[in-house]
């Protein structure tokens, strides 16, 4: 066998093999053997047909069987002399026979690239200090208060958080448009549900009271027909209502189904949940900044096969999340690319990092794991040993464990700074 490689690319090698042609006689020969002491043909006795009928019957079918065979094993042998890693399956090109009886042919494919890490040691994370004050708490209390609001109507002008109902009617030079027509819809004012102009026309109104005024639509609205356009519009005020807020009281706490310890437990949970909350985000922004340090420091190009399999796999999951099964409708798979590429580079480096330090699953962190899983069951210590002994649930969570140690190991030995916060800035920048 006679073996050439060819780099036509960074990631692209041309591989040409040559097989010679006694080798493929003398196995296409030994095929035809076998088959012959087998063979039933009419006007024959079994394994009586001479070798030149069998070779007329069957030589085509074998010399392509044989070929067939001979290209995946030289292949596999070839790579493995050459010492290549092929990132996926070759496409092959057989060549014409030149007057001689040897065969050849040429396999091009993509090598995985060789990741060597460098600058660990710079990778800098800055961590978020989250703390939780008492303007805070005041606030979530606020908007969980709200959740549970009654609305009352009031006999005055209506002024921000008020919930205006209203019917409007809007034309553009004289006509009616679509969407432009609503009936007792209702609005509360300073959301930002309605276009600013509009909404601005809405305080100081009563119940009763018929406006008109203009809206000036952006440039960038939805309906082309409407893009920076005046509309005009008319409407008739059916009630003003005023948000009534529960009481700071137990009935709070038993309004969020806290059955035991009245508005002092429901105090603490909340806060809990905060905490849980930061926390959540914390890990998450921290792996966004090693991951983004690790990328810029080790850039690396990736075979295209490998960011087409990821970016097929990233638009098959957007299928199944918007319920879509038909592959016509799934969204482009150019939409996923950048983000493909991103996961694969990734992959690359992490797995490279798990290598050098010979990093292993801890059992400890896997259960940590499983147990942030199963915190919200009322039955979590069951589940949790159900997870723990489902060989197919912890093949999915032990890499991700896995994973997560390597970061851990960056973060350890790069460079990281705290930075104080507070939890709705953080939470809302």
């Amino acid at each position: 066998m006679q073996v050439t490689v060819e780099s036509t690319g960074a990631l692209e090698r041309r591989m040409r093999v040559e097989l010679p042609g006694e080798r493929i006689e003398q196995e296409i020969n030994s095929r035809l053997k076998t088959v012959g002491r087998t063979a039933k043909l009419k006007g024959f006795r079994p394994g009586k047909v001479p070798a030149k009928v069998v070779k007329q019957r069957y030589g085509k079918a074998i010399r392509e069987e044989v070929l067939s065979e001979l290209m995946q094993k030289s292949y596999t042998d070839a790579v493995l002399q050459e010492n290549l890693n092929p990132a996926g399956g070759p496409k092959i090109e057989t060549e014409d026979n030149k007057g001689d009886n040897n065969f050849a042919y040429v396999a091009t494919f993509e090598i995985m690239p060789k990741v060597e890490l460098k600058d660990l040691d710079k990778i800098a994370v800055e961590i978020p200090e989250v703390t939780i004050s008492k303007t805070d708490m005041d606030d979530m209390i606020l908007r969980l208060r709200r959740q549970k609001a009654t609305w009352e109507e009031v006999d005055r002008k209506s002024d921000d958080g008020d919930k205006v109902v209203v019917d409007f009617n809007g034309t553009l030079k004289g006509e009616e448009f679509e969407g432009g027509k609503g009936t007792e819809v209702p609005v509360v004012l300073g959301q930002g549900q309605m276009l600013p102009d509009f909404e601005k026309a809405l305080f100081g109104i009563k119940a009763g009271d018929e406006k008109t005024f203009k809206v000036k639509f952006p440039k960038d609205y939805h309906a082309d027909d409407l893009n920076g356009k005046k509309v005009d519009f008319a409407i008739k005020v059916h009630r003003v209502e005023e948000e009534v807020l529960p009481p700071l009281d137990d009935s709070l706490a038993e309004a969020f189904e806290v059955k035991e310890g009245g508005l002092k437990q429901f105090l603490d949970d909340v806060r809990e949940n905060m905490e849980r909350e930061a926390e959540q985000k914390l890990k998450g922004d921290v792996r966004e900044q090693i991951m983004n340090a690790l990328l810029e420091s080790n850039p690396l190009e990736i075979p295209s096969t490998l960011k087409h399999q990821e970016a097929h796999s990233l638009q098959h999951d957007a299928m199944q999340r918007m319920g879509v099964e038909d592959h016509d409708q799934a969204p482009p798979i150019e939409n996923f690319s950048e983000m493909a590429e991103k996961r694969v580079q990734l992959s690359l480096l992490i797995g490279q990092l798990i290598s050098d330090q010979k990093l292993t699953v801890d059992a400890d962190k896997v259960r940590e794991r499983v147990e942030e899983m199963c915190a919200s069951y009322e039955n979590s210590e069951d589940m949790v040993n159900m997870y723990l002994g489902n060989q197919q649930v912890m093949q999915q969570i032990q890499p991700m464990v896995l994973e997560q140690q390597a970061l851990d190991w960056l973060l350890e030995n790069g460079k990281s700074s705290t930075k104080k916060v507070g939890f709705t800035e953080y939470m809302n920048p």
